[in-house]
């Protein structure tokens, strides 16, 4: 089971395995639920996260930023193959 949260996005994915999804469906609004071939749900994602917390609770749900790619002191792209951002 992995959890994702998207700020960008404003979303937040649970995917339960890892069996390919097959089919999507919107079970209500901004709450999609993916099936796989044999009609198991593998995956909910929520849209509108922030929209749907109260405001107090915010910052909580939605983790910090994760740091970027490129350091700023020598200009060079960080390492991801070990330590994926």
């Amino acid at each position: 089971m992995r959890l994702h949260v998207d700020k960008e996005a404003d979303a937040l994915y649970l995917r339960l395995d890892d069996s390919k999804v097959i089919e999507s469906e919107e079970i209500a609004p901004g709450v999609v639920v993916d099936y796989n071939r044999k009609n198991a749900v593998v995956g909910v994602e929520v849209l509108y996260l922030s929209k749907r917390a109260p405001k107090s609770r915010r910052k909580n749900i939605l983790p910090p930023a994760p740091p970027p790619r490129w350091c700023c002191m020598t200009n060079r792209r960080r390492n991801t193959a070990h330590n994926p951002a």
